[in-house]
């Protein structure tokens, strides 16, 4: 972290101006605010206040009514425990106070550049009567902190300071170079006089405390490091950025009895099968709902989370389970639909109580609305193959739907159109037998809902169904292309708007009949005539 020096402490003339700071209920220092650093930085720049070049003008002459000037001696502020020297050299300097003197303007050297000055900022803390430790911080910023300290408490509260401290007993100062955080050094030294260090970490913000539990760390200040754990456990952690900082920091913590595991079981758990429960129990309750704001609302979330769950790498067995799982739902929901299809199909149906077919009718847009929200799930994992193979074969649920009134049974063909749209867009791939199967099979019905999709079902995209339609019909062969297109137009010239419009299908599907082949001839015709005439 930075390289270590031990030496004896010297003397060494000093400039010194106050420095407020910070005291512990302990009685003893503790860092000031970032905003002291800085601006005892900036103020000691020699570029920052230009002097004149020529002597200021005498003062005008005093008259009866002007006060008596002020000496300097007068407007000394009283000596406390922090000070700010200037160094001119690299050792531990003392205290001592230089004579002032004012140099010649013309006796001046040349300005040097503010990178080329050898001059340190320092800080001081603590009673230097009081105290037989010296520390001193040489930061990469030109900063130069000089520490009164203890030496039983910082063997005491650190293994770091312990080692280098007994390694020659006479030493009375420890020289730290290339700090890179000297304003948390100097915290975390201030700490190790504290007997309850949850106040003082109370007033940190998370990535402060992050800072201080790097350099605790490094000093091997265990106490410091288990309240910093403890107030990391507890407090919250805003935002992705600061928890990943938050979980990365802890997780580089090493040494015996670092307690790390009540921070991380904020994000993880010891559970093994706790997502694959909890995602199944999650779905379950959605499926079950019967509260339309909230089941909506509750939808896009999952299918948004599910979302960001399929662009990170997952194990393959994971993956499996999870499809598993949804594909035992879509189970689930066909059987629920083919029953409640049967009963509505009844012919004694049309005489029960409106309150029963009201029911009926309500729960057949539920267990479609939830079919077609897992096909949306598997579309998107890209496992909606098997899907469009257990739909193509529900001939039965086809056949009961034309016995059914049109208000009780168009929810469905919004699961025909997801399927259709998601071939289009080649997000599923099924067999070429299934797709022709699709189409022979609930195209129809979808057209005969046409009309209901358009006014009654909110999702329902009408260009977006079409373009999928047409790109389905174009990926068979030119023979079924043909029987459905021709069958799709005859509905077309009866219902008009009422049936999908699938002429850019029709077409290419009229360009690849009639047009393809003599285009192929007349190049056959223009080989075989070069041929002849070489």
């Amino acid at each position: 972290m930075a390289e270590i020096k031990l030496t004896r402490v010297d003397q060494g003339q000093t400039k010194i101006k106050n420095v407020p700071i910070a005291v512990t209920p302990e009685g003893f220092w503790c860092c000031p605010s970032p905003v002291v650093f800085q601006k005892n930085l900036k103020t000691q720049n020699p570029l920052n206040k230009p002097k004149p070049s020529s002597p200021p003008p005498p003062p005008p002459p005093k008259t009866n009514s002007q006060k008596k000037p002020i000496l300097v001696s007068e407007r000394r502020p009283a000596p406390t425990p922090s000070r700010l020297a200037v160094y001119d050299d690299q050792q531990c300097g003392g205290s001592e106070r230089p004579p002032i003197t004012t140099p010649v303007a013309s006796e001046r050297a040349p300005r040097p550049k503010v990178e080329s000055l050898p001059r340190k900022v320092a800080i001081e803390f603590g009673e230097t009567g009081t105290c037989d430790t010296k520390v001193v911080l040489f930061g990469k910023q030109g900063f130069c902190v000089k520490l009164s300290v203890h030496r039983d408490v910082l063997t005491e509260k650190s293994s770091f300071f312990a080692e280098k401290l007994s390694e020659q007993s006479g030493l009375s100062c420890l020289q730290i170079n290339d700090c890179e955080d000297v304003e948390i050094y100097v915290e975390t030294v201030g700490l190790m006089y504290c007997k309850d260090m949850k106040p003082r970490l109370m007033k940190q913000s998370v990535s402060r405390t992050l800072r201080i539990l790097k350099v605790a760390e490094f000093l091997g200040f265990s106490s410091c490091i288990q309240s910093c754990l403890e107030y990391l456990e507890a407090v919250p952690w805003v935002g992705e950025e600061e928890e990943e900082k938050v979980v990365s920091t802890v997780l580089r913590l090493q040494g015996e009895g670092i307690g790390i595991n009540p921070v991380l079981k904020r994000v993880s758990s010891d559970i093994s099968n706790v997502p694959k429960d909890t995602l199944s129990h999650i779905i379950e309750l959605v499926l079950k709902s019967n509260e339309e704001r909230g089941r909506r609302e509750m939808k896009s979330i999952v299918l948004k989370l599910l979302r960001e769950n399929n662009s990170v790498p997952s194990p393959a067995d994971s993956t499996d389970t999870c499809n598993e799982m949804i594909y035992r739902s879509c189970r689930t929901c066909l059987d629920s639909l083919l029953s409640l299809f049967k009963q509505a199909a009844e012919p004694e149906f049309a005489n029960k109580p409106s309150d029963h077919r009201e029911a009926i009718v309500k729960r057949i847009a539920l267990e479609a609305d939830n079919l077609s929200w897992l096909v949306e799930i598997l579309v998107d994992k890209q496992a909606a193959d098997e899907f469009a193979v257990m739909w193509a074969n529900q001939q039965e649920l086809a056949v009961l739907h034309g016995k059914l009134p049109i208000v009780c049974r168009y929810h469905i063909s919004c699961i025909s159109g997801k399927l259709y749209v998601g071939i289009g867009r080649g997000e599923l791939l099924p067999s070429k037998e299934t797709r022709l199967m699709l189409l022979q099979t609930w195209l129809q019905p979808l057209m005969d809902d046409y009309s209901w999709l358009q006014h009654g079902c909110r999702s329902f995209d009408r260009k977006l169904v079409e373009e999928g339609i047409g790109r389905t019909i174009l990926t068979l062969p030119l023979e079924d292309q043909q029987s459905i297109l021709l069958s799709w137009l005859g509905s077309f010239l009866k219902a008009g708007d009422n049936c999908p419009n699938l002429q850019r299908a029709f077409e290419v599907w009229w360009r690849r009949t009639f047009i393809r082949p003599y285009v192929e001839e007349k190049v056959d015709v223009v080989s075989d005539s070069s041929n002849l005439s070489k």
